[in-house]
Order: C-alpha cells, then sequence, then structure tokens
C-alpha cells in the first residue's frame, strides 16, 4: 500500500480468514457498514481535516490482500475529508473513538468504482478494511479558505486565548518545504491586533492556549515576506506556495479597554484571585506608582505595609484610575495607561496600542470589601443610603465631576426603586428622594452631553410628577440637541403652561423656534431643488 489508500500497490493474494459474526451499523446511505471489533477508551471522534494515525490492513470482498501497515512497521497517516483515501474510508473513520477498532465493508461505489484497479481490484468491487484508530490531530482551517492550518503539537493549559488588545510572547520559526529557515524568534512580544509580524501568526494566535504549541501549514499570502537570498530555495521546493510555522505561546498579558473607548487601557501584570471586583462604595486597599510619559513620578501612594484605602467612586483618587481599579481582583497587580483626546489618536495609528499615553499607573489591589447590598436594607437604611449618596452626588456636581456625580444619582435611585414594603410616608419621603435623584442625573447627562439618557430621566420624573417645570425644561433641552424640535417645543408650551414668565423657558423656546424655522426653510429649498432637477 503506497502513501495514499486510493492506490494499491502490487498486493499478496491469500484467502482471508473467515470473519466473527459481528453487528453491523450501516453509516450513510450508500451500503456502507462497520462493525465495532473494540471499543475506544474516549468519547470524541476526529473531523473531516483533521490529521489520523491508524493501523489497517484490507482485501478485496473473497479477494486479493490490499496489504497492511503493520507490514509496512509504521501507522499509516492522512487527513480526513482531503481525498488522500477512499472515499468509504474517510466517511468511516471520521466515527471512530481513539483506541477504536472496526471492520468497515465498502461498498464500490465508496472505493474503486465501475473501474477498479486491475488486476487485484475488480471493476465493481467491494473492498473490507480493518481500522484501529490510534490518534489523531486537529488540523483547523483558521482562515476558511485554507490559507492557514493549525495542527496543534502540544496541547495549552486552560480555556482562555489572546484577544486582538492583548500583549502576547511567542517563539516560533518558519521554513520552507525544503527546510530553508526564513525567520525565527525565541521570544517576541507584539500587540495582538496590530498586524505588523505575520499575518498567519497574527490569525493563529487569537486561536491558541497558554504553552499550546503548532504547527502551521501557511500559503505565502499569510506568511512572512521572503527575502531575495531564499528565491532559489522557493523555486527548488515541491509546493512554492507554502511555508510551515513552527509557533509556541509562551504567555500573554490580557489589556482591558476598561470603558469601551480606549482611553483608559489596563495590562494585566499579575493576575488576581476569585471572581469578584470592587463596586462603587467599595473600600479599597491599593498600592499605586502614577507617572508621566517621560517617567517622572508624580504620585505614590501605599504601600505593603501600610496599603492605601479610599472609598471607589467618591473622587478621592484620579478618575481614570478609579474606574480602571474597579477592573481588578483581588491581589491583582496592573499596569493602567490615561490618554487625553489628542494622544488617543496618535496611539491608534502607532505599532503599540500604549504609545503616548497621558499617565501611567502601576497599581495593585491588595484587598478590597463591597458594601452592604441594597437587598439586606431594611427601608430605613434604604432611604438614608438614598438620601447620603444623593448628597455625595451633588457635592461631586458642584466640582464639575459629572460623570462620578451621575453614578451616585444612579446609585442613590436604586436604593428606593422598589418601594412595596415602605410605608406611606417613606413612600412619600422616597418619592421626593427618586424625583430629585433622577432630575439632578439629567443635569449630568446634558452636562455629559449623553442627550438620550437625559431624555429618559426627565420623563420618568414627568409620569410621577406631570406638572415638574425642571423635568419639562431639561427634556426640551435634550430633544433640541437630539433634534425632536417637536418634541421640545411641546415641553416648552407645556411647562410655559405652568409658569409663563419663567426666563429660561421662554429663552430655550424663542432658540426651538428659530431652530424650526431654519429648518422649515432648508426643507423648502432641498425640495426646489428637487423640482428644479425633475423639470
Amino acid at each position: 500500500m503506497e502513501d495514499s489508500l486510493s492506490a494499491i500497490p502490487n498486493p499478496k493474494t491469500h484467502e482471508h480468514p473467515q470473519m466473527p459474526s459481528l453487528p453491523e451499523k450501516e453509516i450513510g446511505n450508500h451500503g456502507l457498514t462497520k462493525s465495532i471489533l473494540r471499543l475506544g477508551n474516549t468519547w470524541p471522534t476526529p473531523f473531516p481535516g483533521d490529521e489520523v494515525e491508524i493501523h489497517y490492513s484490507g482485501h478485496v470482498e473473497n479477494g486479493s490482500s490490499l496489504g497492511s501497515s503493520h507490514d509496512k512497521g509504521a501507522p499509516f497517516k492522512f487527513k480526513l475529508g482531503q481525498g488522500e483515501v477512499i472515499k468509504g474510508l474517510d466517511e468511516g473513520v471520521v466515527t471512530m473513538k481513539k483506541g477504536e477498532r472496526a471492520i468497515f465493508k465498502i461498498p464500490p461505489q465508496l472505493a474503486y468504482g465501475e473501474v477498479g484497479f486491475p488486476p487485484v481490484i475488480l471493476p465493481h468491487s467491494t473492498v473490507i478494511f480493518d481500522v484501529e484508530m490510534i490518534s489523531w490531530s486537529t488540523i483547523r482551517d483558521i482562515t476558511g479558505d485554507g490559507g492557514v492550518l493549525k495542527k496543534i503539537i502540544v496541547e495549552g493549559e486552560g480555556w482562555a486565548t489572546p484577544k486582538d488588545i492583548d500583549e502576547v510572547s511567542v517563539k516560533y520559526e518558519a521554513k520552507l518545504e525544503n527546510g530553508t529557515i526564513v525567520s525565527e524568534s525565541e521570544g517576541l512580544e507584539f500587540h495582538v491586533g496590530n498586524g505588523k509580524l505575520c499575518p498567519a501568526i497574527h490569525k493563529a494566535v487569537k486561536t491558541m492556549r497558554r504553552n499550546e504549541k503548532v504547527e502551521l501549514s501557511v500559503r505565502f499570502s499569510y506568511g512572512f515576506e521572503v527575502e531575495l537570498e531564499h528565491e532559489e530555495a522557493i523555486t527548488s521546493s515541491r509546493n512554492p506556495n507554502n511555508m510551515t510555522i513552527i509557533l509556541e505561546l509562551l504567555s500573554w498579558k490580557s489589556v482591558v479597554d476598561v470603558v469601551g473607548d480606549k482611553k483608559i487601557l489596563k495590562k494585566v501584570i499579575s493576575a488576581g484571585e476569585g471572581f469578584a471586583f470592587p463596586n462603587e462604595g467599595s473600600l479599597a486597599k491599593v498600592i499605586v506608582l502614577g507617572k508621566r510619559k517621560d517617567g517622572a513620578i508624580i504620585e505614590q501612594k501605599g504601600s505593603n505595609e501600610e496599603p492605601f484605602e479610599y472609598m471607589c467612586l467618591e473622587g478621592q483618587v484620579n478618575e481614570s484610575l478609579d474606574k480602571a481599579i474597579m477592573t481588578m481582583k483581588k491581589g491583582e497587580k496592573s499596569q493602567v495607561f490615561v490618554f487625553s483626546d489628542h494622544m488617543q489618536g496618535s496611539h491608534e495609528a502607532s505599532e503599540s496600542v500604549f504609545a503616548n499615553p497621558t499617565l501611567i499607573y502601576d497599581v495593585e489591589l491588595l484587598d478590597f470589601t463591597k458594601e452592604i447590598p441594597v437587598w439586606k436594607m431594611d427601608t430605613q437604611e434604604k432611604i438614608q443610603a438614598c438620601d447620603k449618596k444623593k448628597q455625595e452626588g451633588n457635592a461631586l456636581f458642584k466640582e464639575g465631576k459629572f460623570w462620578l456625580a451621575s453614578k451616585k444619582y444612579d446609585k442613590a435611585a436604586k436604593c428606593i426603586e422598589f418601594n412595596h414594603s415602605f410605608s406611606d410616608e417613606e413612600k412619600r419621603i422616597t418619592k421626593a428622594l427618586l424625583l430629585s435623584c433622577n432630575l439632578n442625573n439629567a443635569a449630568c447627562k446634558l452636562k455629559l452631553e449623553d442627550y438620550v439618557e437625559a431624555a429618559g430621566l426627565c420623563t420618568k420624573v414627568i409620569e410621577l410628577d406631570p406638572h415638574n417645570i425642571k423635568a419639562l425644561f431639561r427634556r426640551a433641552q435634550a430633544y433640541l440637541h437630539t433634534s425632536d424640535l417637536d418634541k421640545a417645543e411641546a415641553d416648552c408650551r407645556r411647562a410655559l403652561t405652568i409658569d409663563p414668565n419663567n426666563r429660561d423657558i421662554k429663552l430655550l423656546h424663542q432658540v426651538i423656534k428659530t431652530k424650526q424655522k431654519e429648518h422649515t426653510l432648508y426643507q423648502a429649498q432641498l425640495f426646489g431643488t428637487m423640482i428644479s432637477k425633475m423639470v
């Protein structure tokens, strides 16, 4: 038997011994049957594309031997579903488990058909193979077009794989089919998504686990650019369009985009423990070293002997640092990179996602204690917690810390949003608190230019108090910025029926009326232009 079971060598003709009677199972709808001689010792089976390693012996039904891998002294390897063996073996072996041994009876249409392989295999012959599954290696088509095929050599650890933004360290060797090495490294660090190294490596590393080692079969369009000195080696290669890369993922540092706009990035240096994170009001114990991008130290707080303690989202530390610490686990060490709008634009165009930060913090979260959850509080504790957070929000608003103030108002409102267990007097108090929190939060959202949220908060107030002037005024402001001019004008008219002499509402109403006129004029000009083109 040659390297492919689709071809037959000179056989040794002999009578095949009578097989024991075994229960047969039909595979597919074309007459292929399978009888298991020995059950496998695992539950997975290989997938099309996987490279399998088997022992086999075969013969024509009531006829000649087709050889045996045992006679050759080594198992036979082939890739499933790639046409490297007859179709019946492709369809049969894919159902086998590791350690399994089975007999496959393969009809002519899944074997050598109406032509056969004379003189060994006559036309329309059924063939029988005794197959033992030794093992297989998963071959994954990473790109979906056969451009990068991945085979695992050493399984990785854990379940996580790197993301585009993560920083990884790899070891690799890239060589041509004839063994010529075109690139190699013992330990290279790079960001997965920057695409500067080699397309195949950037794509493959996102599918790998820590300490995983793989073999990549790579078309040159996904590989390294080959230097002129290697042109002769390429020309002499049997398949000049391919190279092989042995790639090992040594380690990686997870990177977190803290608020989703890439202005605060956290690189995990040493992972923490557990699954909990600090929340608003948590008492955090940290060690912090703050630096400018030139390395100058601007802030240093806490030590192992005497950590710095602070309450999360109380405005006690830099707001960006505060947000990053709330994504950390107990015991975690991380670097936090803070970018200004100007710097952010430049780092996006850079090879590194960490280029040109405004500030860099080295942070270790030693421990934290969460505040008491609302569901554990009685009604008076809920009211007190709401009022306290509202007052903290007011103080932050006066300092211009609108994002932090908004978080406080959110938290305050959640303390009392479910009031079914409150007494009538407590419901009166909580209604006033809820109106105040939502109104103040709407003011924060206007400052933060989050006009949709601002309008939504005002609507909540108006549902509880239809004559609330501030809510109508602020919602009209929000509608003006979202170009909902009719809604904005309606809110102003409604507010003026309640307080006809309110100067701020009158001024806003005038601005809205002017915008409406400008919009009407624009629509008229646009319509006129369309008509002139049609005439």
